[in-house]
């Protein structure tokens, strides 16, 4: 059992709901950011997902300034900024001017992957796709020079300063759902941020060769690790359990290549499941926190006590706004922030 529990965050996809447009999730995003203010949450970070019509999240850059505008105190970030989607000298000075305007509240999770499909990624590149993956590194180390003492004097950015560089860069926090970004984030001395709910299986034994494998940098000397946690949360089992479904057919219907707004819990209950779909939702679910507040609570104080996470950033896809901002009170209070 764990004798302080850590800080929650919230990892706002901006979904959107059916019946409901992008402007209202966004809008809806702001609402939410306001709420995870009052109910004593640390962090809210934005994502970044391109060509996804239940996402309005695609330019996490843009709502960091707007959540950190609509609040006061509350750390804002993105979960992440997709580094091969951009140029490291965009990210650095997108990241210096907004700690600029919001010193001390801003936070950097970066990450390798598109956060879309292969086509959609190298629309946004302007080149091959595939290419990315290769880069990333490359790209980590102009990332790392720009907050830090720059290039060598005989590299071609030598000259290239990432204004305003009186500045200073927030630390960097390494998006990861496997043993790769975790063992970047160790390599490279970051903190890290593990997707618990793309990979539920092996987070402890990740969570664990990520700290004994940190070495310490000048930006952080010793390993942080946040973990992203899917919760649903319900005043009562049976709603949870009705609310966590939109969730799953939203998923089905993405990886059958016909991604969708978040459909209702009606419409979830409602549909059809074939023998390989519901093998899908039972997947899914197994990834899931789900329930009455104090069941949900205590599946989370298990998995700090599994990973030693010293942060846990919840992500909540639930088609009504108001039953999610519901679920994020309701966790609040179970938790103890208020």
């Amino acid at each position: 059992m764990i004798a302080h529990p850590p800080p929650l965050g919230v990892l706002d996809l901006s979904p959107i709901p059916s019946g409901s447009d992008g402007r209202t999730a966004l809008t809806n995003t702001l609402d939410l950011a306001r709420a995870a203010e009052r109910f004593g949450y640390s962090r809210h970070w934005l994502a970044e997902h391109h060509n996804t019509p239940g996402m309005a999240s695609s330019a996490p850059e843009i709502m960091v300034g707007q959540v950190a505008a609509a609040t006061e105190r509350i750390r804002v970030g993105a979960g992440g900024i997709m580094l091969p989607n951009h140029s490291p000298l965009h990210v650095a000075e997108s990241f210096r001017v907004l700690h600029a305007l919001y010193p001390g509240r801003i936070g950097r999770g970066i990450g390798r992957a598109p956060g879309t499909d292969s086509v959609t990624a190298s629309a946004l590149r302007r080149r091959a796709a595939t290419v990315g993956a290769e880069e990333f590194p490359e790209q980590m180390y102009e990332l790392l020079a720009y907050a830090g003492d720059g290039f060598p004097a005989d590299h071609p950015y030598a000259g290239v300063h990432a204004e305003p560089r009186d500045v200073a860069l927030p630390p960097i926090w390494m998006l990861a759902s496997s043993e790769y970004g975790a063992r970047a984030a160790a390599a490279l001395g970051t903190g890290l941020a593990f997707a618990r709910y793309l990979n539920p299986r092996d987070t402890a034994a990740i969570a664990r060769e990520y700290r004994e494998t940190f070495q310490p940098s000048p930006a952080r000397p010793e390993p942080r690790l946040i973990l992203a946690v899917s919760v649903v949360v319900a005043d009562s089992a049976r709603r949870a359990d009705e609310l966590v479904m939109s969730g799953a057919l939203g998923l089905l219907r993405m990886r059958k290549g016909f991604p969708a707004p978040v459909p209702t819990p009606e419409e979830a209950l409602a549909h059809e499941y074939s023998d390989w779909e519901q093998d899908q939702v039972r997947r899914y679910l197994r990834a899931q926190v789900y329930g009455e507040p104090m069941v949900v609570r205590e599946r989370l104080r298990e998995l700090v006590a599994e990973t030693g996470a010293d942060e846990l950033l919840v992500m909540s896809t639930i088609h009504d706004h108001a039953e999610r901002v519901r679920s994020y009170e309701l966790l609040a209070e179970a938790w103890g922030l208020r």
